[in-house]
């Protein structure tokens, strides 16, 4: 299989390019990309065909920003719509034993009117699949995920990820359902990104009622809402009005102030949140800053993206983080997403392992 199928959003398939490019560079891997525009999905083309797995394994699947999910593949087309499951049959010979299926399209509205076809599909594959011995009967957790991701009818791309190295999520997308008394949309964006890089499995430790919080740019309250939903205590910061049924509960404190100059009196803040619309490197500077300080232990915050290079925008901001806590000597962990629920934007969680107690004592 000579070809790495990565999933994004529409109209972001040059920055997932740009970004396959770049790691495949840096393991070595000569290739190029196929992308083209709206379409939800770009593939990088490997020389060696055994390349494709390699970089799978290779590159962390976690450290990809623009990519929801990815496998290693090759092209199915002009397949007889009255027996695709033959033709899949004949491409997963090689494979290994896998535990989970996933029949898939691309997030597009053309792949939407797929997708009652796919759910269909998945049965009688999945049969078929177990009888070759490519398909575990019940799901493995442990093993390989068989993706098809159908382009049309009768066009697909076959392949498998590794369970440990992709998106557990089928498309690469949360599925979150809209609170009703939430106060804007945005909502999504915080609760999407706890899914992402806490995990349920983590949040009863990471996430826990009585924690302290701050939101940075608060208003109306999308994201405090989420921290509030959590049990957390927070200090929203903004100078535009708050929602009143999240005031009522007793657990927010509204500071009307600019969210670039508040500090807190105490180094004691469990989460720090900021969707502030400003300039991504502005916002990356200010996020810094506290955690130099030693105010926060952990950070999600968005990086508004321009029209243009938001690749080359999001890798510079990255670096600036990376760059600044290397010299301050801050152990920490970060990860950075395009989440399903962001638009011209980017998410970055960062947990705070150490702070030297010399940079503010």
């Amino acid at each position: 299989m000579s070809s790495v199928v990565i999933y994004c959003r529409s109209g972001f398939e040059s920055d997932a390019a740009a970004e396959i490019t770049h790691h495949a560079a840096l393991h070595n891997v000569a290739g190029y990309v196929k992308a083209k525009p709206n379409t939800g999905y770009v593939t990088f083309e490997c020389f060696d065909p055994a390349q494709s797995e390699q970089l799978l394994k290779q590159v962390d699947f976690s450290s990809l920003v623009f990519a929801r999910q990815w496998f290693a593949g090759v092209l199915l087309s002009k397949m007889p719509v009255e027996d695709r499951v033959s033709e899949i049959k004949q491409v997963v010979g090689d494979f290994p034993l896998c535990g989970d299926l996933r029949v898939e399209t691309p997030d597009t509205n053309e792949g939407k009117e797929l997708s009652k076809f796919c759910k269909k599909f998945s049965t009688p594959l999945a049969k078929a699949l177990e009888k070759q011995n490519k398909l575990t009967r019940d799901h493995k957790a442990h093993k390989p995920v068989l993706h098809v991701l159908f382009l049309a009818n009768d066009t697909a791309y076959v392949g498998y990820s590794f369970s440990n190295n992709n998106s557990p999520f089928f498309m690469g997308i949360p599925r979150l359902k809209m609170p009703a008394d939430a106060p804007s949309r945005s909502t999504l964006k915080l609760d999407e990104a706890f899914n992402v890089f806490v995990g349920k499995e983590n949040e009863p430790d990471r996430v826990r009622p009585g924690m302290r919080g701050v939101d940075l740019g608060a208003c109306p309250g999308g994201w405090t809402y989420q921290l509030v939903r959590r049990g957390l205590f927070v200090a929203a910061i903004d100078n535009g009005p708050m929602n009143d049924d999240l005031m009522e509960t007793g657990q927010v404190k509204h500071f009307r102030e600019d969210g670039f100059k508040y500090r807190p009196e105490k180094r004691n803040i469990d989460w720090l949140v900021c969707d502030m619309v400003e300039k991504p490197t502005r916002v990356s500077e200010l996020m810094v800053d506290w955690i130099v300080n030693g105010f926060v232990r952990e950070l999600i915050f968005n990086l508004k993206l321009p029209m243009k290079k938001r690749f080359d925008t999001v890798y510079e901001c990255l670096t600036l983080i990376r760059d600044e806590l290397k010299k301050y000597g801050v152990g920490y962990e970060l990860q950075a997403k395009h989440l399903y629920h962001d638009r011209e934007e980017v998410t970055v969680h960062i947990q705070v392992l150490k702070v030297p107690q010399n940079l503010y004592s």
